[in-house]
C-alpha cells in the first residue's frame, strides 16, 4: 500500500509540474488579452472532453483530459476548430499590434518562469551525476585494444568537443554526422587521438561507442541479515578494492564477489571521503545461484553542486542541447536521429517522473529545459503556434492587407491536424519506449550533500 501512495504522490507531482509550465504560458496569453481588452470566452488546461468546467466571468475554465498543453479562446485571434471547438465569428478582429503582444505574452510567461526556476536551482544547488570519463576493462583483441586504449585512460574531447562524463561523450557520438568519430585521451598527462567505429543501437536506433566506464561502485541498499550489513556498510559507501584487487566497475565487483564466495575477503571502501578497510565473507545464495554480499547498487550517484549554476550557464546549457538535437535532425542519414527519438506529452511526463522520483532539484532543473524549448517552439512561424500569429500580424501591418479570414482558418487548421498528427506520432515510439522509463524509475540512485548522509531508495539488484 506505501508503494501505491508513493508511485500516486510522483504521479501528482509530474502533473503539477508540468501542468505549472502550461499554465503560465496560458495565462501569459489571458492576462495580455485582457489588457488590451479582447474577448476571453475560454481558459483550459489539457486538450479533448473536460474532466469538469466552470464559468466566471463570461470565460470558461476548464481542465481536460488530454495534458498535452492548453489553450485560451479568444475569438478575435483566429484560432483552430479542431483544437479549441467553435467559436465566435461575429467580433471583428483584434488589432495586429493587440495579436502580436497576446502571442509573444505565452512564450515571455514561459521565459520569465524558467529565469525564476534557474534562479531557485542557482541559490539551492543541483545534483551532478558523477560519472568521469574514464575507460575500464578493454578488450586486447577488440578494435578499441588494438587501437592501444588501455584501462584507466580519460577521455578528454570527442569529435574536438571538449567532455567532462559519460553523458557528454553520449551525446557527442548520437550527434556526430559519422560513424568513425575521433576521439581524445588522456594518459600519464598527455593527450593522443584515436578515431574509433561507433556501434548503433538495435533499440533505440542511436550510436555509442563500445566502451567500458570505471567506476565506483555505490551502496545504494543493503540487504539486513547478510554480510554487507554485518559488515556495517552504508548507504552511498563506495567500493575501492575487494579482496586486493582494485574494482573497476559493477560488473567486476559482481564477479570478485561471486569468486570470494566462502571465505574472508578484505574490502576498501569509501565513505565522507575517507578510505575504511571491513571484512565480508560473501555466501552462496540459492535464488541467484552465486555468492552475494546483500547490497544493491545505486542506479545513479549524484552529488550536490552547492551554488548551483547560474542562470545564465542553465540557459547557455539548453540552447546547446537545443542546436545539438535539431542539427542531428537536419543530417538524420548520418547521426541516425529523427523524429520517433523525439519526446512527447508521453515522454516529457516520463522524463519528469524519474527527476522527481531522483531529487525534485533535477525535476526543476528539466523544468528550466522544459520551459525555454515551451516558448521557443511556439515562436516558430506555423499559423497554429504563436509564431503564426505574429507572422500573419506583421504581414498585416506591412502590407496594410489583411490576411482572409477563411485562408487563415484552414491554414491554421491543416496545420492543428498536422501537430496532433505529430504528437500522436512521437507518443507511440514514447510508449514503446515505457519500458526504459520504467527501468529506470525502479533503480535506486544516492545524492549525496554536504550537510547530509546519502540518501536511497530500494532496488532489486543485489550481488
Amino acid at each position: 500500500m506505501e508503494s501505491i501512495l508513493g508511485w500516486v504522490y510522483i504521479g501528482i507531482k509530474v502533473l503539477l509540474l508540468f501542468g505549472a509550465s502550461i499554465f503560465v504560458h496560458e495565462y501569459g496569453h489571458y492576462w495580455m488579452a485582457r489588457r488590451r481588452g479582447l474577448k476571453i470566452e475560454g481558459f483550459s488546461l489539457g486538450f479533448g472532453p473536460k474532466i469538469f468546467s466552470w464559468t466566471r466571468d463570461g470565460v470558461e475554465w476548464s481542465l481536460r483530459w488530454i495534458p498535452a498543453g492548453g489553450f485560451v479562446k479568444l475569438p478575435q485571434m483566429i484560432t483552430s476548430e479542431a483544437i479549441e471547438g467553435k467559436g465566435s465569428h461575429e467580433i471583428p478582429p483584434a488589432s495586429p499590434f493587440s495579436r502580436i503582444l497576446v502571442a509573444v505574452a505565452g512564450p515571455a510567461m514561459n521565459i520569465l518562469f524558467a529565469v525564476l526556476i534557474a534562479s531557485v536551482i542557482w541559490f539551492i544547488g543541483l545534483p551532478v551525476l558523477v560519472n568521469p570519463p574514464v575507460i575500464g576493462r578493454v578488450d586486447p583483441q577488440s578494435p578499441e585494444g588494438r587501437a592501444g586504449i588501455l584501462a584507466g585512460d580519460r577521455i578528454v574531447a570527442v569529435a574536438g568537443h571538449p567532455v567532462k562524463s559519460w553523458q557528454d561523450i553520449n551525446l557527442e557520438v548520437f550527434t556526430a554526422l559519422t560513424n568513425i568519430v575521433p576521439v581524445t585521451f588522456q594518459r600519464a598527462g598527455r593527450d593522443f587521438t584515436v578515431s574509433l567505429p561507433a556501434k548503433r543501437s538495435e533499440t533505440l536506433g542511436l550510436k555509442w561507442l563500445d566502451l567500458e566506464p570505471q567506476e565506483k561502485p555505490v551502496v545504494g541498499m543493503v540487504k539486513p541479515d547478510m554480510p554487507a550489513a554485518r559488515a556495517g556498510l552504508r548507504l552511498g559507501d563506495k567500493f575501492i578494492s575487494f579482496d586486493g584487487v582494485y574494482v573497476l566497475n559493477q560488473e567486476h565487483l559482481t564477479e570478485l564477489i561471486r569468486k570470494g564466495e566462502g571465505r574472508p575477503c578484505e574490502v576498501v571502501i569509501e565513505r565522507d571521503g575517507k578510505k575504511q578497510t571491513v571484512t565480508i565473507t560473501p555466501v552462496y545464495e540459492p535464488t541467484e545461484k552465486r555468492g552475494m554480499i546483500g547490497i544493491g547498487f545505486a542506479g545513479g550517484h549524484y552529488e550536490v553542486q552547492r551554488p548551483g549554476p547560474t542562470p545564465l550557464a542553465q540557459f547557455r546549457e539548453v540552447l546547446r542541447l537545443m542546436g545539438k538535437t535539431f542539427t542531428a535532425l537536419s543530417h538524420s542519414k548520418e547521426t541516425g536521429v529523427s523524429a520517433k527519438d523525439m519526446s512527447g506529452p508521453v515522454g516529457i511526463l516520463g522524463k519528469l517522473a524519474v527527476d522527481v522520483k531522483t531529487d525534485y532539484r533535477l525535476a526543476l532543473n528539466f523544468m528550466v529545459m522544459l520551459n525555454i524549448n515551451l516558448a521557443l517552439l511556439n515562436l516558430l512561424p506555423l499559423p497554429v503556434l504563436d509564431g503564426g500569429h505574429i507572422l500573419m500580424a506583421l504581414y498585416e501591418i506591412v502590407t496594410r492587407r489583411r490576411v482572409g479570414v477563411r485562408f487563415q482558418e484552414y491554414a491554421t487548421t491543416a496545420f492543428a491536424v498536422l501537430l496532433i498528427s505529430f504528437m500522436l506520432y512521437v507518443t507511440f515510439y514514447d510508449v514503446r519506449r515505457a519500458p526504459i522509463f520504467r527501468e529506470l524509475l525502479r533503480q535506486n540512485t544516492v545524492v549525496e550533500t554536504p550537510a547530509q548522509a546519502p540518501a536511497a531508495t530500494p532496488a532489486p539488484t543485489r550481488p
